[in-house]
């Protein structure tokens, strides 16, 4: 298998990275493949009687076959719904790589392939001193990059995939995910971003209200544009 892992980034906060990478887990396990979701960092989880618990860790968990243990899935749990970096201050926990890497190496025994979602866009910091670039460039991840299809999106997508470009790590893919229903020209847009984005189009994420994974799943050709290896 070419990439057995793959790290999800988006071209902001709220884009549907979430979605994106659960509805990847069911494409990927249709097209044969056992697959597992990670969410190494997440801020904004609720106490649960098993401890913290954040809402997108447990879609990606749910999305996954073997199920992971959380706390691999999630190696850090943020109470408060902010930037990680200071939900993280506000905890008293310093975001490392190595807990992350050691969860990462768990999950990569378990399954065919890792979908590793990361935080905000791709410029978001994980801490004071780890960048997802940093945490991409150690696991050695591969990007995909969700865009949301909003006025706007030319202009995040393009710099997006600059950024990656120039953190030095390769942007395996894109996909579109629908979340202005008001948005005119979306086609357009479509066929502009297509035009000017340098990785294949791995799908268009229809809008929806409350989105199903395993529906929108149909929609998304993972390693699209590529050769089999």
């Amino acid at each position: 298998m070419r990439f057995p892992a793959f790290y999800v980034t988006g071209t902001d906060t709220g884009i549907g990275k979430t979605v994106a990478s659960t509805a990847l887990l069911h494409a990927l396990r249709a097209h044969g493949h056992s697959a597992v979701g990670m969410k190494p960092v997440a801020s904004g989880c609720e106490r649960s009687a098993d401890g913290w618990r954040n809402e997108d860790a447990l879609a990606l968990q749910a999305a996954s076959v073997p199920r992971p243990d959380y706390a691999d899935l999630n190696p850090y749990a943020l109470p408060l719904p902010l930037a990680p970096e200071l939900a993280a201050a506000d905890a008293g926990v310093c975001v490392e790589l190595g807990p992350i890497a050691e969860a990462f190496a768990r999950l990569r025994a378990q399954a065919d392939v890792v979908v590793v979602e990361g935080v905000g866009g791709w410029a978001a910091p994980l801490s004071a001193t780890l960048d997802q670039a940093d945490l991409a460039r150690a696991l050695a991840l591969p990007v995909v990059l969700v865009v949301g299809l909003r006025l706007g999106c030319l202009n995040h997508a393009r710099l997006s995939a600059a950024a990656i470009a120039a953190d030095g790590l390769q942007c395996i893919g894109w996909i579109g995910n629908e979340i202005d229903p008001a948005m005119e020209r979306i086609d357009d847009n479509m066929r502009m971003l297509q035009e000017r984005l340098p990785m294949p189009c791995w799908g268009r994420l229809p809008y929806r209200p409350q989105p199903q994974a395993e529906q929108l799943a149909a929609e998304l050709q993972p390693w699209a544009g590529m050769s089999p290896g």
